[in-house]
């Protein structure tokens, strides 16, 4: 059954032609058996059957003109007085089809001939002879009935077809804003990872170059003190490449799963082991924790790392030498502040402002688009009198 079904779908004129050929032989048989009277009519019969088994052929191909055939053919019967038979049953057809698939303006014909139709046959031929006019009125309503009715269920299926395939095309077009709007979710991934990685290499890089200029400084007259840099170079690098790995996992989807574990994201506890770490490359920083610490949200507590580990990686590059820092946390009930302040000879505001001397850097842009994203506020200049403050209100969500 589902073979016919398949077969009638993909072949659907062919179908009509073979319900034309029936048609025209249900035709021929009624004028074979008398149904129409010798002479002019029963000679105009044959074309009027012809015309209606055309109709019914090329319906889907051509619905309009097959309409205007089939209009036509139902002139040359009220003209020819060709009585209408069982072929006429291609213009209930024809109605169906211009309801359903043609144009506006041919659907609208069709109604028109379709409500007028019955009333003109039963100008042109009394069903009942001698019957009253209430009674002509009746058969008029019959007659007229199964055409209204079939341009009523063509035009709910075109309404129909018409609101599924709006249906389709916002589906397709939902699809597309998903897809674009990945391409973006994925585009924001990257750039967030590419801030993460300038945090994890510039500070941790700087570290170990630091280390090194004083491991060579001090080799030959206190080895234990070299010893000692190098240690914090190895270990600085190691968790260098723990956190790069980590970072760099994410953009290997579908890859095999790289041996060793992976960091988790730094928190605010971790920031007095990176004023410690800092402070073993010769820069004195005094941390100070104000307020009752409290549990924070993920996205705080790594922007407010980020934005120490930055600022203290821009203070050993644009401090020089001598140059000391301060590090501030201070807890208040609806949010987390952080001060960072050096007395160095700082850099140009500029420089922060434009992401550095080729505006291709990722620092102080990079801490704006972090404090941005869990909507708190960062403020950064150069200090009165020297040096350079940056300090940020993170909010605090409360927890559920």
């Amino acid at each position: 059954m589902q073979r016919l079904y398949d077969f009638i779908r993909r072949h659907p004129t062919g179908v009509d032609v073979f319900w034309a050929v029936f048609l025209l032989g249900l035709s021929g048989m009624s004028m074979v058996s008398g149904a129409y009277d010798a002479g002019r009519e029963e000679l105009v019969a044959v074309p009027v059957a012809l015309g209606l088994s055309t109709v019914v052929a090329l319906r889907r191909k051509a619905p309009e003109k097959m309409l205007l055939l089939a209009i036509l053919v139902g002139v040359v019967q009220l003209v020819f007085n060709v009585r209408p038979g069982i072929g006429n049953f291609a213009m209930l057809v024809i109605t169906y089809t211009v309801a359903t698939v043609g144009e506006r303006w041919a659907s609208r014909l069709a109604l028109i001939c379709s409500m007028s139709a019955g009333a003109l046959s039963q100008l042109r031929w009394d069903a009942e002879p001698g019957a009253s006019w209430a009674e002509k009125v009746f058969v008029t309503i019959i007659m007229t009935v199964p055409f209204v009715l079939a341009w009523v269920l063509g035009d709910s299926l075109r309404t129909r077809r018409a609101y599924f395939d709006q249906l389709e095309e916002r589906a397709a077009r939902l699809e597309r804003e998903r897809e674009a709007q990945s391409k973006v979710a994925v585009a924001a991934e990257r750039a967030r990872i590419a801030r993460e990685l300038h945090d994890v290499v510039a500070h941790n890089v700087s570290v170990m170059v630091v280390q090194a200029d004083g491991a060579a400084y001090v080799m030959d007259a206190a080895p234990d003190q070299a010893k000692q840099a190098l240690e914090t170079i190895s270990s600085t690098g190691r968790q260098a490449l723990a956190e790069m790995r980590r970072l760099l996992g994410v953009l290997r989807t579908g890859d095999a799963p790289e041996s060793g574990e992976y960091v988790p994201q730094p928190d605010v506890e971790q920031i007095e082991d990176l004023v410690a770490q800092v402070r073993q490359t010769g820069l004195e920083v005094d941390f100070k924790v104000e307020g009752t610490p409290r549990p924070l949200p993920s996205g705080v507590e790594l922007t407010a790392y980020r934005v120490v580990q930055e600022a203290l990686t821009n203070t050993r590059k644009h401090g020089g030498p001598d140059a000391g820092a301060s590090v501030r946390l201070v807890y208040f009930d609806d949010g987390l502040g952080l001060l960072i302040e050096d007395d160095g000879r700082g850099a140009a505001h500029e420089l922060y402002e434009d992401g550095g001397a080729d505006g291709a850097g990722h620092g102080m842009i990079g801490m704006r688009e972090r404090v941005g994203m869990v909507g708190g506020t960062l403020d950064a200049g150069p200090r009165p009198g020297g040096g350079f403050r940056i300090s940020a209100l993170l909010p605090l969500k409360p927890s559920d």
